[in-house]
């Protein structure tokens, strides 16, 4: 398990009083507090939050999940403000519908007064590095800054958090549930897998926590799409197939997923298409998607430029949450989005 130093823990006098208060409310049932002079008790409404309304304020809204997310909150009605780095940021976020909010999630104090200030009453959390291919820095925000971020979501008494995860699990026979172990053991992903469980025992402090386990996302804004880093990966000979098992899902599904999870039961959900494939299946298809040659075969070698390698299930998600892929495997969904 990572080691957080002091300085990524200290909460406030307040924040650590709340914690100390029963904070747990019945799902679909709107909770409202006053927090302009210090804190107030909570008081439960009986109006089902479809009906009274719902703010939503999300973390990482112009990032590659969030640019799809946003539109489909702001349609459905939800008042939606997004947090942005800088006014760049702001303006993409502005441009879908929604509010921006300018505020660095690694300053925490800051970051506490702006979601005190718009109370919102669910945070979804989409912040990753994932776009820069740093695992240090993306490690850096599933720790650090999702400790930030729920002290921010607990002072301002929302009472749900929606958090993206990863499916990041042990390797192991058949397919891959929510109680399955995640790779700590892992040569290569150990630290990633470590800092998703941090990022899952963080946000478990909300009082009601969906952590979203994406499997491997293609689409508009990631590595897969034609112009993204796999796809050059591909171009230049550099990838290779082997029987490493990848469940992918596209980034349209990831962010449906997110919004309908402000309404699901809590706990872990694996968000994943319905075909998870060993590189020998989809490497070559993905490869001639993307005008590629078609990659060597080497199942002696680790393909350790994707995590997550193995098969995942789906059936919670379909079962207790009604949801389903949209796009039911990669096979269409790679020829749709780069055809």
């Amino acid at each position: 398990m990572l080691a957080l130093s002091p300085e990524n823990t200290s909460t406030t006098a307040g924040t650590k009083a709340l914690r100390g208060m029963p904070m747990w409310v019945e799902p679909g049932r709107n909770l409202k507090v006053g927090c302009a002079e210090g804190f107030t008790q909570p008081t439960l409404e009986e109006e089902p939050l479809e009906e009274c309304g719902m703010k939503v304020f999300v973390a990482g809204a112009s990032g590659v999940i969030g640019r799809a997310l946003m539109p489909l909150l702001v349609a459905e009605g939800y008042e939606t403000v997004g947090m942005a780095k800088d006014e760049a940021a702001a303006q993409t976020i502005r441009s879908m519908g929604a509010r921006a909010v300018i505020v660095d999630v690694f300053a925490r104090d800051a970051l506490i007064e702006v979601v005190r200030a718009e109370r919102p009453d669910a945070v979804i959390h989409q912040l990753t590095s994932l776009a820069s291919s740093d695992s240090t820095a993306n490690n850096r925000i599933r720790t650090q800054g999702t400790r930030n971020l729920v002290d921010a979501t607990v002072a301002a008494r929302a009472r749900r958090m929606v958090a993206q995860s990863y499916a990041l699990y042990a390797p192991g026979p058949g397919l891959a549930h929510e109680s399955n172990a995640f790779d700590v053991g892992s040569p290569t992903l150990g630290s990633s897998a470590e800092a998703l469980l941090v990022l899952e025992e963080t946000v478990n402090e909300v009082p009601e926590s969906v952590l979203l386990r994406n499997g491997t996302m293609y689409g508009p804004g990631t590595s897969f799409a034609r112009g993204g880093a796999t796809a050059e990966q591909a171009r230049n000979g550099e990838l290779v197939q082997t029987y490493d098992i990848v469940s992918f899902i596209h980034v349209d599904d990831v962010a449906k997923a997110a919004m309908l999870a402000l309404n699901w039961p809590t706990g872990p959900v694996n968000i994943v298409d319905d075909e998870p494939a060993p590189g020998t299946e989809w490497l070559p298809v993905y490869a001639s998607c993307v005008g590629a040659p078609a990659p060597p075969k080497d199942p002696s070698r680790a393909l350790e430029l994707f995590v997550g390698l193995g098969a995942v299930s789906n059936e919670r998600a379909r079962k207790e949450c009604d949801w389903a892929p949209t796009v039911l495997s990669w096979r269409e969904g790679f020829r749709e989005a780069l055809g």
